[in-house]
């Protein structure tokens, strides 16, 4: 008899989705805000890391294709050491510090629309095909093309980790789960 499929156990499409529709619209890309907000809730709410132990797209994302494409090589100390993870999470906020900023630079009419979708921080790609045609303010646009840069640049370096590594390789380091941690360390500390 074939294991009962829970409902969270189909996420993984989300992660696909979003990156898809974001590839075609780029105001697509204001829904991964959830991946921000969604956990964050849930820890303080709960204490616990139950969103990326149960409900995390990205990482059943990886669970999958890493059943064919991982190495499943052991993941290094190194990517479990907590100078790499609050190192990683340090960096990360301050290149997410930066996107909002040149979001408000777009808003206060000091900067134009940059259509671009920066890879790996440093690679630029055009991307004005995907821009909406939506009657809405530039600023919007640029938080989308901003926040997807992020998060193709975080879901690029989760699938390199999981080819070379284990697949999950990437919620070792990914920054939402460093905070989910600590959040829960905080709530419960005695």
């Amino acid at each position: 008899m074939a294991k009962k499929k829970f409902w969270y156990e189909y996420l993984w499409i989300t992660s696909l989705l979003y990156l898809s529709l974001g590839f075609f619209n780029i105001l697509f890309a204001w829904l991964g805000l959830l991946c921000f907000l969604i956990p964050l809730i849930m820890s303080f709410a709960g204490g616990k890391k139950g969103y990326c132990n149960r409900y995390c797209g990205r990482g059943q994302l990886f669970s999958i294709l890493g059943k064919r494409l991982s190495l499943n090589r052991p993941i290094p100390k190194w990517i479990y050491s907590k100078w790499f993870r609050y190192g990683f999470l340090t960096f990360f906020m301050a290149m997410f510090i930066n996107m909002l900023f040149s979001t408000y630079l777009v808003f206060a009419g000091a900067k134009d629309l940059n259509e671009v979708i920066t890879v790996l921080w440093s690679f630029s790609l055009p991307w004005n095909f995907a821009s909406s045609a939506a009657p809405v303010a530039n600023w919007v646009k640029q938080f989308a093309f901003g926040f997807y840069s992020v998060m193709l640049t975080s879901t690029l370096l989760g699938f390199v980790t999981m080819i070379l590594f284990r697949p999950r390789t990437w919620c070792v380091y990914c920054p939402m789960g460093t905070m989910t941690q600590l959040v829960c360390k905080a709530k419960y500390k005695e």
